[in-house]
């Protein structure tokens, strides 16, 4: 086969055309990967690790230091509920830094309120010999401070949390939003939320337990039983000064057999916290004495009808299931 000289200037145009092509090509996709599409790809891989709860990788793409405190929130479901309640959740065009870094911002709205986060991402070298590796700049996890009165235990996104002594710090992923509370039969502390935005922040959630309305119910029925009881005893052996929150002291001689208390109206139960412990405010109440009596002064032989107010205190000791109360009389 003989090459002929239009031939040869066709395809020495081909290669030409091939090679400007494919330089172009190269141009295009170092530019590409060197701006904004490629700055964005570890903000995306690392919003992509919060969405899935794999506290593992992201904290590899955002590279940063950890607090110290409890890391319950690091991963599962604890951190996929921090941005699960995002919406329009947008990675937008990074602007380029005068060190060569990219901002790039993520835009959010949570119930309504938009809210925004910045992420810095620097070249970390390149890989095919042209496309450039973005990775994101180190910084310091925010963090999140738990405060529950009187419980050592918490709620935080779904996970329950020791909070030793009512206190706990919680390193977290940013952005996110953080919803504690605390629940048991007998107390609860409504759902109070925190959201973090950036790096290096804290924010610090507090939470007011109450007794619950279950307690309340739990002390009442055994203040009712005690009183009842008591009543009931101070019958039985006809006493007028029984060992009970409530006595007579008259100037009458009371007929035997005749005696009989009845409680007429009963304490009302409420429930405080107090130096790390809970107490019952003390205790009032109204019993009723009905008997027969014959008045030392004139001789009359008549009833002895009287409402006595009385208070007493009580303590309370709890177990998993279960409070017992305990009456202190002062005689």
């Amino acid at each position: 086969m003989t090459w002929t000289q239009t031939t040869i200037k066709v395809a020495a145009s081909w290669l030409a055309g091939i090679m400007l092509v494919a330089a172009a090509a190269i141009v295009t996709i170092v530019v590409v990967n060197s701006g904004p599409a490629g700055a964005q790809e570890p903000v995306r891989a690392y919003l992509s690790a919060l969405k899935d709860g794999d506290g593992g990788k992201a904290l590899g793409l955002v590279r940063a230091q950890v607090p110290a405190g409890n890391p319950s929130l690091l991963n599962g479901a604890g951190l996929k509920a921090s941005v699960e309640k995002f919406e329009d959740l947008t990675v937008g065009s990074p602007e380029r830094q005068s060190d060569g870094r990219m901002s790039v911002p993520v835009t959010y709205s949570l119930e309504g309120v938009q809210n925004s986060t910045r992420f810095l991402v620097e070249p970390a070298g390149h890989e095919w010999l042209f496309f450039t590796r973005w990775q994101l700049v180190p910084a310091s996890l925010p963090t999140v401070t738990v405060n529950v009165v009187n419980s050592n235990l918490a709620t935080v996104n779904g996970v329950t949390v020791n909070t030793p002594k009512g206190h706990g710090q919680f390193p977290v992923f940013f952005p996110g939003t953080y919803e504690a509370s605390y629940s048991s039969p007998y107390f609860a502390a409504p759902a109070q939320r925190v959201s973090v935005s950036g790096p290096s922040s804290s924010q610090t959630v507090n939470l007011s337990t109450e007794a619950t309305k279950s307690l309340a119910d739990a002390v009442s029925t055994q203040v009712h039983k005690y009183l009842d009881d008591c009543a009931a005893e101070a019958n039985h052996e006809q006493r007028l000064q029984p060992d009970c929150p409530f006595y007579h002291a008259g100037l009458e001689r009371v007929t035997p057999g005749s005696i009989r208390w009845s409680i007429v109206e009963y304490p009302k139960v409420e429930i405080q916290p107090y130096n790390g412990r809970w107490v019952v405010t003390p205790l009032g109440g109204k019993a009723k004495l009905n008997a027969k009596a014959v008045d030392l002064f004139t001789g009359v032989d008549g009833p002895l009808d009287q409402v006595h107010p009385f208070s007493f205190t009580v303590t309370l000791s709890f177990t998993a299931d279960k409070v017992t109360v305990t009456p202190v009389v002062d005689y």
